[in-house]
């Protein structure tokens, strides 16, 4: 996940794994919580109403196939800003005020050359490994600057998932910042990338098909 913040490692055990179970999979009853964490519904229904009165999450009734609506829980705007965002809002006022002064392409420049830096840095690290290595460090450098970055594989391919933005704001206000990432994942990677999911447009995660060539059918690759 990368460092947490003071605020998020304040939320020792069972209350900081739910907090981070909503982050990657929101929203979600106490059934699914205490699934997830195997405990059971009754303890996680006590630490529920505790995070509920810090305002860190709210719940919502949901339909779920036929039946009663059930109750799903998901974070609060409070309960998100827990999470690492790297500075995001004094990031951005200074992005702003460079696009302002030097133009916008001057501004999103900095991220593109972010990522340069970044992918010489892995480039050489990086090189002779297989594609899974790769992909798993390149997941481990992710979380390491907040991005909460996982992946598995699929048939044929890979997905990759971030399930926190380090950068939102900035993301939201500079669209151009999310391509100078894929584009990294594409080069770094030396696979073919497709966004499937994107954070800004409201999906709990960004996620990545990765397809590596010289991929089997059965997901193994050179």
């Amino acid at each position: 996940m990368g460092t947490p913040t003071p605020q998020l490692a304040a939320h020792k055990g069972l209350r900081g794994q739910i907090l981070l179970e909503l982050k990657r999979a929101q929203p979600l009853t106490a059934k699914d919580l205490a699934e997830k964490l195997r405990v059971s519904p009754n303890a996680i229904r006590h630490h529920l109403k505790e995070l509920e009165a810090e305002q860190l999450i709210a719940y919502g009734r949901e339909q779920r196939g036929v039946g009663a609506p059930t109750y799903a829980y998901r974070l609060s705007a409070e309960g998100e800003s827990l999470f690492p965002r790297q500075y995001e809002r004094a990031l951005t006022d200074v992005l702003e005020r460079l696009a302002e002064k030097a133009g916008r392409e001057t501004a999103v420049e900095i991220f593109r050359e972010h990522y340069a830096d970044l992918t010489q840095q892995l480039t050489t690290r990086l090189a002779g490994v297989s594609s899974e290595q790769r992909l798993a460090e390149v997941a481990r450098v992710m979380s390491e600057a907040g991005y909460m970055a996982d992946w598995q594989a699929e048939a044929g391919t890979f997905r990759l998932s971030e399930h926190n933005c380090a950068i939102r704001a900035v993301a939201e206000r500079f669209p151009e910042v999310c391509a100078a990432e894929e584009q990294f994942l594409q080069t770094v990677l030396g696979a073919a990338v497709e966004r499937r999911t994107h954070i800004v447009h409201g999906c709990n995660a960004c996620e990545y098909q990765i397809t590596f060539h010289g991929c089997a059918p059965s997901g193994e690759c050179v």
